[in-house]
């Protein structure tokens, strides 16, 4: 079992940045495959970026490619997404999950993810 905490979301303007964490607990965090989704308001939930157990992969959604980091310490049980040049479009809350597959590539799919956290709020004021 897995329990995830988002924080860092709030209130930016176009073009500023901010670092989200999502920490974990359990004892098996470093076997966890992570990933960032979000959902803004009325529309469905989709996949931001998403990072393999080692780190060793990285995997981003188009929309966010190039502004967008994700980045894990597993001695810390935590996830980073650290967004940059952010957009009033990058509004929504935003969700970590767990991914209990022991892979080495990372999954984009909602149903594929095990454990979810209740989610952050970021928004971009034009």
């Amino acid at each position: 079992q897995v329990q995830l905490v988002e924080s860092g979301g709030g209130l930016v303007q176009a073009g500023g940045s901010l670092r989200l964490s999502c920490a974990a607990s359990g004892r098996t965090f470093s076997r966890y495959a992570m990933g960032w989704f979000r959902q803004a308001p009325g529309k469905e939930r989709e996949f931001v970026a998403g990072i393999t157990w080692s780190g060793g992969n990285t995997y981003y959604a188009g929309s966010v490619k190039g502004r967008f980091t994700i980045s894990r310490d597993n001695a810390k049980k935590t996830v980073y997404l650290q967004m940059n040049s952010l957009k009033p479009e990058d509004t929504a809350v935003y969700y970590c999950a767990a991914d209990q597959t022991y892979s080495d590539y990372v999954r984009t799919r909602l149903f594929e993810y095990d454990y979810w956290g209740q989610g952050t709020q970021v928004t971009v004021s034009s």
